[in-house]
């Protein structure tokens, strides 16, 4: 069990990377099929966990994260929660859950000396609209770039660039919470197969360019020191699946998310 509690009272470094629209059993088939080794390396127990996601679609799904609803196991029983915004007084909360008396994450950890930074993917992080402006708006700091979004076929490469940036640049004298939103797979993924047409095969195959990128964060990163990791999807994507298309639906594919966390360094 992770005391997120004692890590973020510590002063401990936050990295929270979601995969965006990337389905469980994508993810899971990739690890098995050996296309990840990267992540598999990391990974406790080299595995996903699958869990169910608060939101079916990028916007609820993100602000539910940060409100301290992150994907919970398809089962009865849940495990201890890493952060949870302070209850009412007739709730109790274990003392390894990080409680913050503040009406989000993100202003809950400045609280406790955290520099909070986004680093964008899709346009919900692109402050290109008032929507686009809702997610960055809540962190001290938000980066976003055309080449950062899924069009872009480096746009892994682009973002890891930039996150290792910030972390060069932050030091140690202040706790940093890094935010990365991977974009690859997101729709549209199909070129990475040479297609126009988006699939499970294609959101793999965009998963699998990833893995070299978000490993290459992984070791920059806690190389530097000891960290939190936290890593999922924020929901699935249909590909015709019953008949289904697309995301924010009711569905298993849609629910059904990657999801890890562990500390490392």
């Amino acid at each position: 069990m992770i005391d997120a509690a004692r890590i973020i009272d510590s002063g401990t470094d936050i990295l929270f990377v979601t995969f965006d629209s990337l389905r469980h059993d994508v993810a899971r088939t990739a690890l098995t099929e050996g296309h990840t080794s990267r992540l598999a390396g990391y990974l406790p127990g080299g595995q996903w966990e699958r869990r169910q996601t608060p939101g079916t679609f990028t916007l609820p799904a993100n602000m539910a994260f940060f409100s301290g609803f992150l994907p919970k196991l398809p089962q009865p029983e849940q495990p201890t929660r890493l952060w949870e915004c302070r209850p009412p007084s007739f709730k109790t909360v274990p003392p390894e859950t990080f409680v913050f008396d503040a009406p989000n994450l993100l202003e809950g950890l400045a609280m406790h000396g955290y520099r909070t930074v986004c680093v964008g993917g899709v346009t919900y992080f692109s402050q290109e609209t008032p929507l686009g402006s809702v997610l960055p708006a809540m962190f001290h700091e938000a980066h976003w770039r055309p080449e950062f979004c899924s069009p872009a076929i480096e746009s892994t490469r682009h973002q890891v660039d930039q996150a290792l940036d910030i972390a060069d640049r932050a030091g140690s004298r202040t706790p940093l919470f890094l935010f990365v939103n991977i974009s690859a797979t997101h729709v549209p993924h199909g070129h990475y197969l040479g297609s126009g047409e988006d699939t499970t095969a294609s959101q793999a195959a965009a998963l699998a360019y990833a893995d070299g990128h978000v490993g290459r964060l992984l070791d920059g990163l806690t190389s530097r020191g000891r960290w939190l990791v936290i890593m999922c999807a924020d929901h699935g994507d249909a590909y015709g699946d019953d008949g289904y298309h697309g995301r924010g639906i009711a569905h298993p594919v849609v629910w059904n998310v990657p999801f890890a966390s562990w500390v490392q360094g």
